[in-house]
């Protein structure tokens, strides 16, 4: 969950506890009528099965490096002749050996800066490639991704690459970051977490709604043979243009459009991923899948969205529900259809008492990005189940998020009250490190104005209730609730959880 929300390029919704606050990731897709020019395209190269003969990745062809051999040919000589005979005069002779004496010394000292550049750029490679390596091992594979070729995708694409210099150093947190136009590029486990459930082969053709920077595509492209991805912002649509083509990556198109429309040009397609939210799914991109093809979106109400996983058969789709997610609305055309609009005057939670599980799969409904968190029959404080967060190794996320439209032109403030319980608890080694439930204040631009702290646990204490009123400042349009151990050691159960907003006289 972000709080920087995504658009249609889309991406999702996804505070953690690195992130200065939650973003939104992802895109808006949306309006557009006229079919605009399609933009270079970017690319990937050729095929090459990995070694030893691990999943087949399509390897990016890397322009040539200058190498000393070539760099030495290119030294000037230097001979001094006679004026008359044409013949080196001794004068000249020493003249020369002073001047091919200061070429070498200016050379060896060219060929040091150039031997040392080399090492620290391979270095620099190196440092993230053991730095993506460890992510794919203590992010995405431990959150049960085991597809080798989605898990080698993702060490592979250089992350850093897709932000800008400022956040490469949390380029491998798994948290969304902010790519301008408000938008933001998604956490590589969402990343991963899409790509996998739409299954990806070496012959597919994809369809993307919601370029963004462009990661998701290179991700894709690094599995399958074409990638076509359709992003609503323009300059971001021409920037990841320039950026995969840069990369090397040449079996990527890049057009700046509305989403909603799809790609018809190049219909069917083989699998569509969105990153953005429609409320129902848009009639184009079904018709553009092609029969027995599969598609990942995000759809539901503005704050209320999960996962489906579609596939069409004769014509007709099947659908799954999948985990809940937060994505910013997919826009233009797609949000001009939305029937049910969320009521900032109104704020409430849902399933705050964590007792829907609709689909059975173990996960509370309403709250998305969960991580080592479960539905607990354990003396819960009311009902049947609490909601249980679990963590052993310091620094780990174990949390849940929920967003929410607020008016601060209208709400004064929010009545918060919840039940926790704890064991063992133990804050972890960042200063954000502890369990408690972190309120997220935003503003019309999706800016963060404000974080207030509902309760603080550690230690060991049966059911105790907290109570709080927190103020809304007037400028504030949305918030989200982080709930968790946020990096603590521990167990942590909550139940009951109750928000009531106080108007603004």
């Amino acid at each position: 969950m972000l709080l920087n929300i995504v658009s249609s390029s889309c991406n999702e919704f996804h505070p953690t506890k690195n992130a200065a606050g939650p973003m939104i990731s992802g895109k808006m897709s949306a309006n557009t009528a006229a079919q605009r020019p399609e933009l270079p395209a970017a690319s990937i190269a050729q095929d090459a099965p990995t070694a030893g003969g691990g999943p087949h990745i399509r390897r990016r062809a890397m322009p040539p490096t200058r190498t000393t051999a070539n760099f030495a040919d290119s030294w000037p000589r230097l001979t001094c002749f006679n004026n008359r005979t044409g013949a080196p005069t001794s004068q000249n002779r020493f003249r020369q050996f002073v001047n091919c004496s200061n070429i070498i010394k200016t050379s060896l000292v060219a060929l040091a800066i150039l031997a040392n550049a080399t090492s620290c750029l391979s270095q620099s490679r190196d440092r993230f490639a053991e730095i993506r390596r460890r992510m794919v091992a203590e992010v995405i594979e431990a959150e049960g991704i085991t597809n080798p070729r989605v898990l080698a995708a993702i060490r592979n694409v250089p992350r850093h690459e897709f932000v800008s210099g400022a956040l490469r150093a949390r380029a491998y947190q798994d948290t969304a970051l902010p790519i301008g136009s408000q938008q933001t590029i998604s956490p590589p486990y969402i990343v991963a977490y899409m790509t996998d459930t739409i299954d990806p082969q070496p012959d597919d053709r994809v369809l993307e709604v919601g370029t963004g920077s462009g990661y998701q595509a290179a991700v894709l492209a690094e599995i399958v043979k074409e990638v076509y991805s359709v992003e609503i912002v323009s300059t971001l649509a021409k920037s990841a243009s320039r950026r995969l083509a840069k990369l090397g990556y040449d079996n990527i198109k890049v057009r700046d459009g509305d989403g909603y429309e799809g790609w018809a040009e190049h219909a069917p397609f083989d699998k569509v991923i969105v990153t953005c939210s429609p409320e129902s799914v848009p009639q184009p991109l079904i018709d553009q899948l092609r029969d027995g093809g599969m598609m990942i979106i995000p759809k539901g109400q503005r704050y209320q969205q999960s996962f489906y996983l579609l596939q069409k058969e004769d014509g007709q789709l099947k659908e799954k529900k999948l985990v809940p997610t937060l994505f910013v609305p997919m826009t233009g055309e797609s949000e001009e259809q939305r029937r049910i609009q969320p009521d900032p005057r109104h704020p409430r939670l849902v399933n705050g008492d964590f007792e829907i599980d609709s689909n059975e799969d173990g996960r509370v409904d309403g709250w998305h990005y969960q991580r080592q968190a479960e539905m607990c029959s354990e003396k819960p404080m009311k009902g049947p189940v609490c909601l249980r967060f679990s963590n052993q190794e310091p620094g780990q996320l174990s949390q849940a998020l929920q967003g929410c439209a607020v008016s601060g032109r209208n709400v004064a403030a929010l009545d918060f009250a919840l039940w926790a319980r704890v064991d063992s608890v133990v804050p972890g080694p960042s200063p954000t490190d502890f369990a408690a439930v972190v309120i997220h204040f935003y503003d019309s631009v999706r800016r963060e104005v404000g974080v207030h702290i509902l309760g603080k646990w550690r230690g060991t204490a049966n059911w105790q209730q907290t109570r709080r009123r927190i103020p809304v400042a007037p400028n504030v349009r949305e918030i989200v609730v982080r709930i968790g151990l946020n990096g603590a050691t521990g167990t942590l159960d909550l139940d009951d959880f109750q928000m009531m907003p106080v108007p603004r006289r």
